[in-house]
């Protein structure tokens, strides 16, 4: 069997290339950065001639840049909404038979701080949330002409692939240097913004869970349980035996866009899906 992994190289398809491997399954890697095969998944020329060549069993387009800054809108739009409008029509002209998975985000529906389902309104509350709601639109469209085509709406998720403009990744290397000498403060600012902390490797194997039954395509992929910034960041004091209180400065010029982000994962979870990675075991992971 075969797999296309756009965005193979990141924190997603870093970890889905090597669970598919681990399935005997031959992974052909797309990304625009390192030592990947460079198609454009802007261009549907280059997208249609490498499905038509491939003929792959599983694409999975994990590519955008995972930001809901204004300035991105573009690029994201161009990535992730054109990007999925490429593989579907390929795949419909050329090779019917390919599942198709598209990522899509907790971010994109209407969030009211409860627990979100995957029946939930959508709502357009970024720059990066237009484009996902347009990709799930087309996904349905062409599901609707006999395209397997899948949605995994993703919660946040972490691992040390994660860079340090992620929270996770800057507080756990922050405590780090803090903890070897360093004289800075962690400088944070809505503690109590609620969301998930699952773990990458268990998310990828919620994406491969859901290509392989053909009666649910859209699912949440998350833990479905929630902490609060303020807990991971006493957790990964805890791990270096140092006081919090000691060490964190608050910003005050830093909102969240939203006070709670947390998944409804019953539909997953009907599929068997568990997460084996817990809060604490990713703290001592990112840390560590």
């Amino acid at each position: 069997m075969k797999a296309i992994i756009f965005g193979a190289n990141g924190q997603d398809g870093q970890y889905l290339t090597l669970l598919l491997l681990k399935e005997k399954i031959q992974v052909i890697r797309i990304s625009r950065s390192g030592d990947f095969l460079k198609t454009a998944i802007t261009s549907y020329d280059e997208v249609t001639a490498l499905i038509q060549k491939e003929q792959p069993d599983f694409i999975f387009h994990l590519a955008a840049n995972s930001t809901t800054r204004h300035d991105a809108l573009f690029e994201n739009h161009n990535t992730i909404a054109t990007g999925t409008l490429n593989i579907l029509e390929a795949v419909k002209e050329f090779s019917q038979h390919t599942k198709v998975f598209i990522s899509g985000s907790g971010l994109q529906f209407l969030n009211k701080g409860n627990p979100i389902k995957e029946t939930d309104l959508f709502a357009a509350n970024d720059a990066y949330s237009i484009s996902r709601i347009q990709s799930v639109y087309a996904a349905r469209y062409f599901r609707s002409l006999g395209i397997k085509v899948y949605v995994g709406y993703f919660f946040n998720h972490d691992s040390l692939l994660r860079t340090e403009r992620h929270v996770t990744k800057m507080v756990s290397e922050t405590v780090k240097r803090i903890a070897a000498g360093s004289n800075e403060k962690l400088k944070i600012g809505d503690m109590s913004v609620v969301k998930e902390w699952s773990y990458a490797g268990d998310i990828v194997k919620g994406i491969w869970l859901l290509v392989n039954q053909d009666k649910i395509f859209e699912a949440n992929i998350g833990s479905g349980i929630g902490y609060s910034i303020k807990e991971w960041i006493e957790v990964c004091f805890k791990l270096v035996s140092l006081n919090m209180n000691e060490n964190v400065e608050i910003r005050n010029d830093f909102v969240s866009s939203y006070k709670k982000l947390i998944s409804d994962n019953s539909v997953i979870k009907s599929l068997g899906y568990q997460l084996e990675v817990s809060f604490s075991s990713l703290a001592k992971m990112m840390m560590h």
